[in-house]
């Protein structure tokens, strides 16, 4: 199905390139055009490195590093140069592109935010992240839900970042949304290795879907982050896995027409399916109830664990960050 990694492009195939960036340190506003301008070349090395590339994905911190830093002036916006300047590098290399970059917000601390911009250099989808990975970040919590967009070649693709995808509910409202390809950038490092591949390959497997994920790479003398881009089959079978080579672009085609199919046409394990249809051998179109507790009460705002009030990292002062005084809004 790979093609030699996209080199044999098929009539119905997507082929995805996966750059495993090498982490920047990003602390004032030089150092971010810098790194823009870094991306940017990147976009040109994608094209030029493979013709038939239709989507290239840049992971989570790969324009701000990962120092947490939330100066406002290195804080970007949809209007800003930097989204800008991406839309320039897609519309020239006629090519897909999936961004990441730190949000400013006025009402709060940034937000951790994602783009997926066109081959005409128009915006197609535009992602907070919903979990951020606390208490080691600062974001401000998502609040504009999971969008989904219609990509290449009959792709639908969803974007969900770093530690959104250790959640199942992630990847479930992503496919239900209609995705067929999860996209998932990341700055993660090397203790969190068996994790990612476990969750990549199981949110696959249990939605029909292919994952597409990738983080930073290299270390930038503080942290180290692990590459290992990572495309997996909708049966949750890795089509390839990277490595943590700074800068390398990993590849594969995938086949959005053939998970689409298996959608409508797998009996056994059609997992996202007969979850609201349980046991329609029985009875006829299954229970289409909901028997999860978890849901209802976070639904009814009362989401609570049975040993909440055991739980002792409930804010960021662990990692330096004053106590929050505002409760979330959701918007």
């Amino acid at each position: 199905m790979s093609g030699l990694g996209g080199l044999n492009k098929s009539p119905n195939g997507v082929v995805l390139g996966l750059v495993q960036l090498q982490l920047p340190n990003v602390a004032t506003k030089k150092d971010l055009n810098a790194q823009t301008d870094k991306i940017v070349s990147m976009v040109k090395k994608a094209r030029n490195n493979m013709p038939s590339m239709d989507l290239v994905v840049f992971p989570e911190y790969s324009l701000h590093g990962a120092s947490m830093n939330t100066n406002p002036e290195i804080m970007c916006s949809l209007d800003g140069p930097e989204v800008a300047a991406f839309k320039r590098a897609c519309l020239d290399n006629e090519i897909w592109g999936c961004f990441s970059f730190m949000e400013m917000n006025p009402d709060g601390n940034p937000y951790n935010s994602g783009i997926i911009i066109d081959d005409n250099g128009e915006i197609q989808l535009y992602y907070r992240k919903m979990h951020p990975w606390v208490p080691v970040e600062p974001w401000e919590p998502g609040n504009i839900g999971i969008p989904v967009c219609d990509g290449p070649n009959g792709s639908k693709l969803a974007l969900i970042i770093c530690h959104d995808g250790m959640f199942p509910e992630m990847a479930r409202e992503s496919a239900y949304k209609g995705a067929n390809i999860i996209l998932r950038t990341a700055g993660y490092t090397a203790p969190i290795r068996h994790a990612w591949h476990i969750t990549n390959q199981a949110n696959a497997f249990c939605n029909l879907a292919y994952t597409a994920s990738v983080c930073m790479a290299g270390t930038d003398g503080t942290f180290n982050s692990m590459g290992e881009g990572m495309i997996v089959n909708f049966d949750g079978q890795p089509i390839v896995t990277g490595n943590g080579i700074p800068d390398e672009i990993i590849t594969a085609e995938v086949r959005p027409d053939l998970c689409d199919e298996a959608r409508r046409l797998w009996g056994v394990e059609n997992n996202i399916y007969q979850f609201g249809h349980r046991g329609f051998v029985a009875v006829k179109d299954g229970a289409q109830d909901c028997p999860y507790t978890y849901m209802h009460d976070l639904i009814d705002g009362r989401y609570a664990l049975q040993w909440e009030s055991e739980v002792m990292i409930t804010d960021g002062a662990s990692c330096g960050f004053a106590l929050p005084n505002r409760r979330y809004e959701s918007a």
